[in-house]
């Protein structure tokens, strides 16, 4: 059927906060009670953490104030020495590179194939020296962490898994940030659960969330207000935190009282936007793989995705001025794509992290992959009209720019 006079669905939007939190915010501002520490009991950070942390299956989780933040103090709790090398996906948000330089460590760049995952060859070339990888779920794609995880620990290299992008996904079974030493996981507007800003971390080692909740800012004895599973108290959690009292740097990076009570009514919608996400995904990629110049990489095999966009290659468009003109049509038809490579000073463009000490590496693969990779909102919300009026508008965009479907038949 024909879009032509359809508007253009709005894919920025989010989701309406759930009426739960009216009367936990309402009462918080009432009492003005903001700061996480001030309640001697069940501030609601502290009761975002024990539901996140039984939503996740772990042993403890913090929250913290972005999901940048939950990087940089992983990395600082692992206890790594300064200079020490830390390996990412050349394809992430700059956020990530940035948590490395912040820590004192220096970024190590590994190739991306055109799946958006990780080369795993290439990944285990550059594994020697290494001291501590950071896996990039980038925009939900989850690279082989069989291969990844047994090379780590062959090694004794601790993992952190950059989940921003992967509440909900699960590999074999497993969720998507419990398979390294520390998950971490973003609140921002654009992601699964929205607090517009906010991140946490779990994890099932005392020693290491002790050092992070020092460090996030639980200054004096406040860390006493930290407890195990289900808020009981744990014994390996205590003396670890009497272990680092006054031995580590404050960095403040804490989450305020009225984040959480934005998060926590969230925590139980996440299981169906995971599922209609997923069902939209799958909706828009078969109708975009139905065109010979449109290509959306399938999921591996141990894979199941919460994804809440959509990635895509153009196929047989040789140069970047036919590549714009694509995105040029698509926006002429009230859908934004972008083209990681092609947009200006784009955060996910390796060559623009120019941040990083030392040279820009050369990193043809992951190049080639993000002048051609596209990339659309497709929120869990959207509706089946929504979802065809996106595909419709793709398709016909690449039709603009290189002909007829049937000329390649």
């Amino acid at each position: 059927m024909s879009l032509d006079h359809v508007p253009a669905p709005n894919v920025y939007d989010a989701e309406p906060i759930p009426e739960a939190a009216r009367a936990e915010i309402d009462r918080l501002l009432q009492s003005g009670d903001l700061f996480r520490y001030t309640a001697p009991a069940d501030a609601p950070v502290a009761l975002l953490e024990q539901d996140f942390a039984a939503l996740m299956g772990t042993k403890y989780a913090l929250a913290v104030s972005s999901c940048s933040a939950a990087l940089f103090l992983s990395l600082e709790a692992l206890g790594l020495r300064k200079g020490a090398k830390v390996m990412i996906p050349a394809f992430t948000f700059a956020a990530v590179p940035s948590s490395i330089v912040h820590a004192g460590m220096q970024p190590v760049l590994c190739e991306v194939g055109e799946n958006y995952r990780i080369d795993v060859a290439d990944f285990l070339a550059k594994l020697p020296g290494v001291d501590a990888v950071i896996i990039s779920h980038m925009r939900g794609h989850t690279s082989d962490m069989d291969a990844i995880i047994e090379a780590c620990e062959a090694a004794d290299i601790p993992v952190i898994e950059d989940a921003a992008h992967s509440l909900g996904t699960t590999w074999h079974g497993r969720k998507i940030g419990t398979i390294g030493k520390v998950g971490c996981f973003s609140f921002q507007s654009y992601k699964l659960v929205n607090a517009g800003e906010g991140g946490i971390l779990v994890t099932d080692d005392a020693d290491l969330v002790a050092r992070a909740v020092i460090m996030s800012g639980a200054y004096e004895h406040n860390w006493k207000k930290h407890k195990g599973p289900e808020g009981q108290n744990d014994p390996e959690l205590e003396i670890a935190f009497a272990r680092w009292q006054n031995k580590l740097p404050l960095y403040n990076l804490r989450m305020q009282n009225l984040s959480a009570a934005v998060i926590r009514p969230q925590l139980p919608e996440v299981a169906r936007r995971v599922r209609d996400g997923r069902a939209n995904h799958d909706y828009v990629a078969n109708l975009l793989n139905a065109s010979p110049w449109l290509a959306v990489p399938d999921a591996l095999a141990p894979e199941d995705r919460a994804p809440d966009s959509i990635q895509f290659n153009l196929q047989g468009f040789v140069s970047d001025s036919e590549a714009k003109a694509f995105a040029d049509a698509a926006a002429e038809r009230g859908v934004k794509v972008q083209v990681f490579g092609l947009s200006n000073d784009n955060a996910r463009a390796f060559w623009n992290w120019q941040f990083i000490p030392g040279d820009v590496p050369d990193l043809p693969q992951t190049r080639a992959m993000l002048m051609r990779a596209c990339d659309v909102r497709l929120p869990a919300r959207l509706q089946k009209a929504d979802l065809d009026f996106i595909a419709e508008a793709l398709v016909a965009a690449a039709r603009d720019v290189k002909g007829d479907d049937r000329a390649v038949a």
